[in-house]
């Protein structure tokens, strides 16, 4: 079982990407989901997570107050609301589900599953 990420492109600093995580195979509300990213050369990090019910999200202190993680279960939706994106934000984005996510937990690569396949994000100066 497999999270599909998508929207990812070119664009510069101080635009804007939303991100669409998917999958046809389990219900993204039951799980805890959470956002990915990868640049050249660096360990894979993470980026924010929302919790089963929505009602609890967390985020990475570098994407703070810019990025936003939401849930849409009529559509069985993860989305991530990227602005004020900066260069260093490029990467190659994914989603991973049923990890711990709040505000006492780090957003740990190690504790999701059910990786998919990235989308490239890429930020020009």
């Amino acid at each position: 079982v497999q999270l599909q990420a998508s929207g990812g492109g070119l664009v510069q600093a101080g635009g804007s990407l939303r991100l669409s995580c998917v999958t046809s195979r389990f219900t993204l509300r039951l799980y805890a989901i959470g956002w990915f990213r990868q640049a050249p050369g660096k360990e894979r990090e993470g980026v924010a997570c929302i919790s089963s019910s929505g009602g609890s999200t967390g985020y990475a202190d570098s994407v703070k107050g810019r990025f936003t993680i939401s849930k849409d279960n009529a559509k069985n939706t993860v989305y991530l609301q990227m602005n004020s994106l900066k260069p260093e934000d490029t990467a190659v984005y994914y989603c991973a589900a049923n990890g711990p996510c709040g505000a006492k937990y780090n957003i740990d690569p190690s504790d999701f599953g059910s990786w998919g396949q990235g989308t490239q994000v890429t930020v020009s100066s």
